[in-house]
């Protein structure tokens, strides 16, 4: 038989989901604002003593909430961190499979790829992404045959905030890593993203660029192109390493150059046509950066 103060617990409990059940909109934001505040960085046992070891009936209706409202954004920032307090928590394995097996990792896609979501709201489901794949490998395979990459690179190419797309980076760089099955995928990914119109997400590219190369060894023929053609358009962004990738370009570059089934590409592309290769020629970068080619 259950004690009093478990019966207690349950009824307590009871009445919570009784109340998010019956709640509107507004209702269900001030609910959501105080879990928040109540259980920011629990543990998943800590999050079980709380609800009385339903926390999964609570996480359920989150993610039912989610499904049916994403594309409205309601109380969408809120909802997307409170599921994030259960993925996130320590010993939360279980709450990452009940939120997968109803088509979390899809929806989070999703929302990516629609205009009418605050851009602050697809931030949270970027982090929401990063948990699951750093979850393990088999998470990281779940996002990428969703097709996530392509929703992923697409988000950082048009994304207008410099911070989120430093989040979509890190989420690309966990995918590209332990992820043998798709890392060629995130890899064409990123070549992909080289000629798009965000300077901030040309450098960011070019730096998880040289880590995936560094991972997959062989040099994809195609970027080559790529980057012969940032070198062309190159914005003072992507100049200087500290706000740009301009070094991270030219070491990327001078990799590849050095590389023997790429040389005869380097040399056949318009950068280096006219110039002959037997003669020194300086080419000057700004601020006292200069390559020496023989």
């Amino acid at each position: 038989m259950t004690s009093i103060k478990e019966q207690a617990a349950i009824s307590r409990l009871l009445r919570f989901l009784q109340d998010w059940d019956n709640a509107g909109k507004v209702a269900r934001s001030h609910i959501l604002n105080n879990f928040i505040e109540t259980n920011q960085g629990k543990t998943a046992p800590e999050l079980e003593q709380e609800f009385s070891q339903g926390a999964s009936l609570f996480l359920v209706r989150l993610t039912t909430w989610l499904r049916l409202t994403y594309m409205t954004g309601s109380c969408l920032d809120k909802l997307l961190r409170s599921i994030g307090i259960f993925l996130s928590a320590v010993s939360s394995n279980r709450y990452l499979i009940e939120f997968l097996e109803v088509g979390g990792a899809l929806t989070l896609l999703e929302i990516l790829a629609l205009k009418e979501i605050e851009e602050e709201d697809k931030k949270e489901s970027i982090k929401l992404l990063q948990v699951i794949a750093n979850s393990g490998r088999k998470y990281k395979e779940l996002i990428c045959e969703s097709y996530g990459v392509r929703s992923i690179a697409e988000f950082l190419a048009k994304s207008k905030s410099e911070e989120t797309q430093e989040e979509v980076q890190v989420l690309l760089d966990s995918l590209i890593h332990s992820n043998p099955k798709y890392q060629n995928q995130v890899y064409k990914g990123l070549i992909a993203l080289l000629p798009c119109a965000s300077p901030k997400a040309q450098q960011l590219s070019l730096q998880t660029l040289r880590t995936a190369q560094s991972i997959i060894g062989t040099t994809h023929p195609g970027i080559v192109d790529s980057v012969l053609k940032v070198l062309r358009t190159m914005h003072l962004e992507v100049q200087y390493e500290g706000r740009g990738g301009g070094r991270v370009v030219f070491q990327l570059s001078l990799e590849i150059w050095e590389g023997r089934k790429q040389r005869r590409a380097f040399w056949k592309g318009e950068w280096c046509k006219g110039r002959p290769r037997h003669r020194k020629y300086k080419m000057c970068l700004g601020s006292g950066m200069e390559i020496i080619w023989w």
